[in-house]
């Protein structure tokens, strides 16, 4: 069978796997650490003993945006994930054959976009090709999908996990955040005030440091109850997108295990899938395209 690579290139990290071999290096050249002309330079010297001969390499991720390796315009909504083919790179290297997957965008009902996230969407429509509903995408910034036909129909970002980092790192609460420590039940407690009182979240916030000083809440309370809130706000704001409908959470262990238990508490049974084999299905459903 003929070998390829399968990439996945985000922000921060760069993911590389032999396929069928199924083998997998990764380093921290992810696109943000990069200078325009050092893409191939970092490809290579992560799978440089892979390349044989003429090889074809299917990337997905902010490599294709317009600050990344080479940009892949974005697709309009309604779009099949990979509808629109692929974008070839020039290479300095005759036998890369690079190919990186567009992104998604809309313009209505509100702007927004999406790089990475399609791949894994391809990946959920070749394990579940007749779903039809929500594929909710956890990570730093959440997308949840309609998906209706093999199409993505709609989409809304969420920037929870950055929001996330950002209050536990650089604001005051830092100090009653440490560890990393979680906790069901006050997190699901949280998630059903701010679904029930989202505009009371910012007051929330401030508790968790009020709580600290006063009687010494625990970190991992604490942490639970900023991912609670955050989560339960988001699922305020995406209401039309997920209540009464078939929910796939495709993300990673700890972010997909929040998000169900949340989604439980609604009533909802979403279906999991990790977010590592979505993304390699995608890539590999995405190999043949021109």
């Amino acid at each position: 069978m003929t070998r390829w690579i399968a990439v996945d290139w985000g922000t921060s990290t760069l993911r590389a796997t032999l396929m069928p071999d199924r083998e997998t290096r990764a380093s921290g050249k992810g696109m943000g650490v990069l200078a325009p002309g050092a893409f191939e330079a970092a490809l290579l010297e992560l799978v440089g003993d892979w390349i044989e001969g003429p090889t074809r390499i299917v990337a997905c991720g902010m490599v294709g945006a317009r600050q990344g390796w080479a940009e892949a315009p974005y697709a309009a909504l309604p779009a099949k994930p990979l509808g629109a083919g692929l974008t070839r790179v020039a290479t300095q290297d005759a036998r890369l054959d690079v190919r990186i997957v567009p992104g998604l965008k809309q313009t209505a009902p509100h702007p927004d976009v999406m790089r990475g996230e399609e791949t894994q969407i391809a990946g959920i429509l070749a394990e579940k090709p007749d779903f039809d509903g929500i594929a909710c995408l956890p990570g730093t910034h959440t997308k949840w999908a309609h998906l209706s036909a093999g199409e993505v129909i709609s989409f809304r970002t969420v920037m929870t996990g950055e929001l996330f980092a950002t209050l536990s790192t650089h604001t005051v609460l830092r100090h009653s955040l440490t560890g990393d420590g979680w906790e069901e039940a006050p997190f699901l407690e949280a998630v059903s005030d701010a679904l029930s009182r989202p505009e009371t979240l910012a007051a929330r916030l401030f508790e968790l440091r009020a709580a600290d000083l006063l009687y010494g809440q625990d970190a991992a309370i604490a942490r639970s109850i900023l991912s609670g809130l955050l989560i339960g706000a988001e699922l305020a704001a995406t209401r039309p997108w997920w209540l009464g409908r078939d929910v796939v959470i495709t993300g990673s262990e700890r972010t997909t295990r929040a998000y169900d238990a949340a989604l439980r508490a609604q009533g909802l049974i979403p279906k999991l899938l990790p977010a590592e084999a979505m993304t390699l299905a995608g890539l590999t459903a995405a190999k043949d395209l021109p």
